[in-house]
């Protein structure tokens, strides 16, 4: 009995985490370091038991552009790899698919993205070029270019770095990066900030300060 406790112990947490969350921080710490541990491990047990990560929430359409957008947001450099490596998609589309709030702040959020891209390039985000990509996403990335037209898109961008950012620095590769030496999930986890600013550093959407 002992020996199954932990399993059991985290698909309870994992069924109640949809009410754990919260959605007033503009994708700052979403869920708990401990919750955010235990979607690291299931994520984790997917991959290991049926060799991939099904979208639990978003379609193969807006999947994809979340992987884009988390690999744009903090790319792979010498140090570390990508939020992508990091599992950031996962973390996001498993939590979405537990709170339909959260979900619509993505679903519309991607909607937008793409009928903007649409409008100047005539393709969807993720079909365009690089350069548009990044082109667009300059224009969402800071507050200072608020205006009736982007303001949706730079809440949602918003949303997205933030919680790309929380998602690389509680998985592994993030505490590894930052040299965590815990040994299993806990209740508090502060990353440092000069370690934020440093990962975010990496990508040319760093938040405005």
């Amino acid at each position: 009995m002992s020996k199954n406790t932990p399993d059991v112990s985290r698909r309870d947490l994992l069924r109640g985490l949809g009410v754990s969350m919260t959605l007033t921080t503009a994708g700052v710490q979403v869920v708990s370091a401990q919750d955010a541990g235990h979607v690291h491990h299931a994520v984790r047990a997917e991959k290991t038991e049926r060799g991939d990560y099904k979208p639990k929430c978003f379609t193969a359409h807006e999947y994809e552009t979340l992987r884009r957008l988390a690999e744009l947001i903090m790319p792979a450099d010498e140090q570390s790899g990508s939020a992508l490596d990091a599992g950031a998609p996962e973390f996001i589309d498993f939590l979405a698919s537990r709170n339909d709030e959260l979900a619509a702040i993505y679903t519309g959020g991607i909607a937008w993205l793409d009928a903007q891209m649409r409008r100047r390039y005539a393709k969807a985000f993720v079909d365009a070029e690089p350069g548009q990509q990044t082109a667009m996403l300059d224009l969402i990335a800071y507050r200072r270019n608020e205006s009736p037209e982007l303001n949706p898109g730079i809440q949602f961008f918003t949303w997205a770095r933030n919680m790309v950012v929380d998602a690389y620095f509680t998985s592994k590769m993030g505490m590894d990066y930052v040299g965590f030496m815990g040994n299993g999930a806990v209740s508090h986890f502060s990353v440092p900030r000069e370690a934020v600013e440093y990962a975010l550093k990496r990508s040319p959407f760093a938040s405005e300060a």
